[in-house]
């Protein structure tokens, strides 16, 4: 909840609800009165009509984006067998299940798994790269008689990794 709080012409502001400002000369940093102190880490001018707040516990932008990547564990062809082997049956259902069933599903499965397999082998494991490769290959598949495209599948399949990875 917030409200807008207009200071002195030209100087206009959003702000949390639960701050007020007490007093402000010659656009120097305002002294600010805080209901719930706990909550802003800093107060920041940024020209002489704006300020930025950081609220405890928000995240910077750089933050907010999280590496996905695969287990190095996973880069053993044994283990990367496993998980191609895993992403065939888990995609294919998953395919006739969300959609119908239907033989694009199988190679789109096949495809897909033999494309997760490789990238494994090569030791990728970024999430981006393994879903970019997935989907230039699973292009190879006719698309014609099917509900599904290249990006769709790879997508598909790349969320199911993304859950199996979360149960970890």
């Amino acid at each position: 909840m917030g409200a807008t709080l207009i200071l002195s012409s030209p100087l206009k502001m959003n702000l949390p609800s639960n701050i007020a400002f007490i007093g402000l000369k010659n656009f120097q940093t305002p002294k600010v009165h805080i209901s719930y102190p706990h909550i802003i880490n800093s107060i920041t001018q940024r020209s002489s009509t704006q300020f930025s707040f950081k609220i405890y516990g928000q995240k910077e932008p750089h933050e907010l984006v999280e590496d996905l990547r695969v287990p190095t564990q996973w880069l053993d062809p044994s283990k990367a067998i496993q998980e191609s082997e895993w992403l065939r049956v888990t995609l294919h259902k998953w395919l006739d299940d969300e959609y119908c069933p239907e033989d694009t599903n199988i190679e789109i499965s096949k495809v897909a798994a033999n494309s997760y397999y490789r990238s494994l082998v090569e030791g990728e494991t970024d999430i981006g790269d393994i879903l970019l490769k997935m989907a230039s290959e699973l292009e190879s598949i006719s698309y014609q008689d099917s509900f599904h495209g290249a990006f769709s599948s790879a997508n598909a399949a790349v969320n199911l990794i993304i859950q199996r990875i979360g149960q970890l």
